[in-house]
């Protein structure tokens, strides 16, 4: 190919071509075609460059070489429109000559070329000012070039032109040039950075652009492309970097990227038209929405789409959004919300799918209107704007007398029925924070009211206040009145309507712990006396009429039922302020009393009662529970029964103590066998016939660990209120059977036992067997066992202690009646009885010695009981003198301390022995 081929061919590349030819001398054309990679140039390159016209490949090669930084820079879009730069070269002659380059880029069809021109610099470098004059060319080319460029030289930076001061924030290149480039670079970026510089080794070698992070020199940083080229400087190695700043054009790819996904991504239908209404974007959302692919969409009218008219120009002129029905590509239809705006080239329409919103919202108000719980919705500025129909029914109003109001207006209490000052609702409205089941009373238009329960939510939690505010309530009065009733069922008694026993403790505890109570307290515990008879023998019909009048008049007489309670029972309890200090309650007790004593007709019969009422003061600061201080009334009720009943006794610490002492007792009583505390303590028996012992008693004793012994009269009552009479008294029967027998076999006496029945031993259906099989293990004789019972307990159940002693007897034991004469029994009972012998009580054998009158009573007692052929026992001998009246009167037996005390077996032969001397004597 000529040079003038290729100037024709040059020239037809590009028009600017020629328009650069005509402003310089000794030039010549180029073009570089990207495509290919196509170099071409016009006459005259040869020449300029000093190259042997008939060798095209070097001067191909040395062109190439030459625009390599240009071509790059292009390739990578660092400079827009036209560059330029000046490169030394060295001709084959060993010349050292500059060229000047400049280019543009410009499109030769579909093409992307870039045109140029070379023009000789007009003299040669001489050795010695080569480098100064390259430099200063150089920094002439690139003062004025937009993008930053510098150049580093053995890792230090030697040079920086103006746009690269600006890019990195100084403001001389002092800051800059004399500094290590790695000052410059993030410190993750530097290998990166060093790897692409290590390839780049023959002049003129361009490295791959890239992106690295800088450190600007006030510390900040930034994203840029590079691009490093091998050069140098002042004869040296060295790379010249042109960087870029691509922080905010990364940021907006970014951004584009995020609108590109978010287009892609959102449930709202993004759909772009042209002018015209043709579709030229259609995203997933809308695919899903209306049905159709985006090939299938793009390039039709919107309007066919969409299945209904849309005219975006329209839409923008009300507002921008409107609500319409669209039709899926299947003709269902679709409830959608449209939003249009205007691009330069067309619109874009947002449609949002309301049809789940739609349908959920009509099963929302179809819901809300078969709710049987009222339903409000109440706007941001305090008015209702829906009613469903349970609250128009809860209310008693119609849906147009509620909608438009305010709550605010309608009338409402609390449950103290103080009129509420502000609505429910009104804190929900104006903080967001709920409101859980307020309870208020509604007063209705006619006059009525109903109780509610309310609750309230916002719509709008996420807004700021004021709040739209659902309002839901429930008709609570028959569960609340209810519920009252169920209170008061639970605190009253619904016999006679008083205070309970709980609610007596609660009013108690409330008056104690007032605060600054000045005053003392009194509590009354009373207990009817004699109610268990009227109630057993005339029932609890009658009974429990007793007991409701007997509410009417204590509250008659306290002229309140608050200072009132039943206790349970019989019991009743009255609690009375007393600014007396109790001055003045004993003759409140004897008022009611009084009140208590008269006559109660019930079914045509009059009925008497008294009671035995039980006082405690309660001081300012008393320490004392509520449970204490009744507890210790019911001591001091117990204590006037004690004292006789029909009276009033004051509780002091004594009463309690000995409560106390009693509790303690009778549980530790309960495990007194088990721990081996109780014993027989055996005292002898003195026929008085043979002068000699004939029996012993069998005593039953108790040594309690703490309190030493214990006296028969406290803690056998205490078993026989209780059941531990029938495991104590079969204990006492078997051990004094096994330790006579064991004695008598010992010493070789006839010796019988006498053992004491309890009565509610006598209601023990095993007790026979029980007796004999004790007799059967032991060796005894029945003959030998003497079983004493009070004259109270023969009498207390006459039947059933007749039947008994006739089984007892049946195998053969003796049976005996003790400390008779204190009974009201007579000998015409005694003798439907099996009995042997009987035994007068201590309390009549004391004065015969000095009595005549006593001594007549006792003889007349031993007359009568030998009459019967039952053998006299006297007991609570303690004189000689006593002993010889007994002897001359003709008493059979006799015992006491002074013819030998109680001891235990061990001891038993000794007083034996002591009894048997003293009758000799005697």
């Amino acid at each position: 190919m000529t040079e003038s081929d290729r100037l024709d061919r040059a020239s037809g590349l590009d028009e600017e071509l020629r328009d650069l030819a005509c402003e310089v001398n000794r030039a010549a054309a180029w073009s570089y075609r990207f495509a290919d990679g196509d170099l071409r140039w016009s006459a005259g390159m040869a020449s300029l460059l000093q190259v042997d016209e008939g060798d095209p490949a070097e001067l191909t090669r040395r062109l190439r070489e030459l625009i390599a930084p240009l071509v790059h820079s292009a390739e990578t879009r660092q400079a827009d429109g036209s560059q330029s730069v000046e490169e030394p070269f060295e001709t084959p002659s060993g010349e050292r000559r500059a060229i000047f380059l400049r280019c543009c880029t410009t499109l030769h069809g579909p093409e992307r070329c870039l045109v140029g021109i070379a023009v000789d610099v007009a003299y040669p470098l001489s050795e010695e000012s080569h480098d100064t004059d390259i430099a200063d060319r150089y920094r002439r080319l690139i003062e004025l070039n937009p993008d930053a460029v510098c150049v580093h030289q053995d890792g230090v930076t030697v040079y920086v032109n103006p746009a690269g001061m600006r890019m990195m924030n100084a403001s001389s290149p002092d800051e800059i040039v004399g500094h290590p480039i790695t000052e410059f670079v993030a410190e993750h970026a530097r290998a990166e950075l060093f790897s692409r510089l290590s390839v780049a080794n023959d002049p003129g070698t361009t490295t791959e652009p890239a992106e690295a992070e800088m450190i600007r020199v006030d510390g900040s940083r930034m994203l840029v492309e590079s691009i490093a080229v091998r050069t140098s400087w002042h004869g040296r190695p060295a790379f010249q970097v042109i960087l870029r700043d691509v922080t905010a054009q990364r940021e907006a790819e970014a951004a584009l990227r995020y609108q590109a996904a978010l287009v892609e991504n959102v449930s709202n239908a993004i759909i772009a038209t042209t002018r015209q209404g043709v579709v030229t974007s259609w995203n997933p959302a809308a695919e899903t929405i209306y049905g159709y692919s985006s090939a299938q969409a793009r390039g039709r009218e919107v309007s066919e789409v969409v299945g209904t008219a849309i005219d975006p120009a329209a839409l923008l002129t009300v507002g921008g959004t409107v609500e319409a029905k669209h039709r899926h590509a299947d003709g269902s239809p679709v409830q959608v919300r449209i939003s249009a705006a205007e691009m330069s080239d067309g619109y874009v329409l947002v449609c949002t799918d309301e049809t789940a919103r739609r349908r959920a919202e009509k099963r929302y108000a179809t819901v809300v209107s078969l709710l049987d719980e009222g339903v409000l919705v109440i706007d941001e500025g305090g008015k209702v704007v829906m009613a469903n129909p349970a609250a128009t029914s809860i209310l008693g109003a119609q849906e147009e007398d509620i909608v438009g109001t305010r709550p605010e207006s309608w009338v409402t209490f609390d449950e103290d029925d103080n009129r509420l000052p502000q609505a429910p609702s009104l804190r929900t409205r104006l903080t967001g924070e709920p409101e859980n089941r307020r309870v208020a009373r509604f007063e209705r238009s006619d006059g009525s009211s109903v109780w509610l329960a309310i609750s309230a939510r916002s719509l709008t939690a996420d807004d700021s206040p004021p709040h739209r505010t659902l309002v839901s309530f429930t008709d609570i009065t028959e569960p609340r009145a209810f519920r009252k009733r169920l209170e008061r069922e639970a605190t009253h008694d619904p016999l006679t309507g008083l205070a309970n026993r709980t609610m007596v403790l609660r009013r108690l505890q409330a008056a104690m712990r007032e605060p600054d109570r000045t005053v003392t307290t009194g509590v009354m515990f009373i207990d009817l006396d004699k109610f268990k008879i009227i109630n057993d023998s005339l029932g609890h019909v009658v009974g429990d009429e007793v007991l409701r009048v007997t509410g009417e008049r204590l509250r008659a007489v306290m002229h309140s039922a608050e200072q009132v309670g039943r206790h349970g029972g019989d019991e009743f309890v009255v609690l009375v302020h007393d600014e007396d200090g109790g001055s003045s309650l004993g003759a409140l007790a004897d008022a009611i009393r009084r009140r208590l004593t008269e006559p109660i007709t019930v079914e045509g019969r009059q009925l008497h009662v008294d009671a035995s009422i039980g006082i405690v003061l309660v001081p300012p600061d008393d320490p004392r529970t509520a449970e204490d201080v009744l507890r210790d009334a019911d001591v001091a009720m117990y204590e006037a029964k004690t004292r006789g009943r029909g009276r009033a006794a004051f509780f002091d610490v004594q009463l309690r103590e000995r409560l106390q002492r009693y509790l303690e007792l009778e549980q530790d009583l309960r495990s007194a066998v088990d721990r081996g505390e109780l014993w027989l303590a055996y005292q002898p028996i003195v026929n008085l016939h043979a002068n000699r012992v004939g029996g012993v008693e069998a005593l039953l004793r108790w040594t309690h660990p703490v309190h030493g012994q214990i006296s028969p009269d406290e803690f056998i009552s205490m078993a026989e209120e209780s059941d531990l009479i029938h495991h104590i008294g079969s204990w006492a029967l078997s051990t004094a059977i096994e330790q006579v027998a064991e004695f008598r076999t010992r010493y070789g006496l006839d010796l019988r036992v006498k053992a004491n029945l309890s009565v509610r031993q006598l209601e023990d259906p095993g007790l026979p067997e029980a007796v004999d099989e004790a007799l059967r293990k032991s060796g005894l004789s029945a003959k030998s066992l003497s079983l004493e019972l009070t004259e109270s307990a023969l009498m207390h159940d006459p039947v059933t202690a007749t039947r008994m002693l006739r089984e007892l007897r049946r195998y053969g034991i003796r049976l005996a009646i003790d400390d008779f004469g204190t009974g009201y029994s007579s000998l015409a009972q005694l003798l439907r009885l099996p009995l042997d012998s009987l035994k007068i009580d201590r309390s009549f054998i004391d004065g015969i010695a000095r009595s005549h009158d006593a001594e007549a009573l006792v003889n007349s007692i031993m007359a009568m009981a030998h009459a019967v052929d039952l053998a006299v026992i006297a007991e609570g001998v303690e004189t000689a003198e006593q002993l010889e009246v007994l002897r001359r009167l003709g008493c059979d037996q006799a015992q006491g301390y002074y013819l030998g005390r109680p001891a235990p077996i061990e001891d038993l032969a000794g007083t034996i022995d002591l009894a048997d001397r003293r009758m000799r004597i005697e």
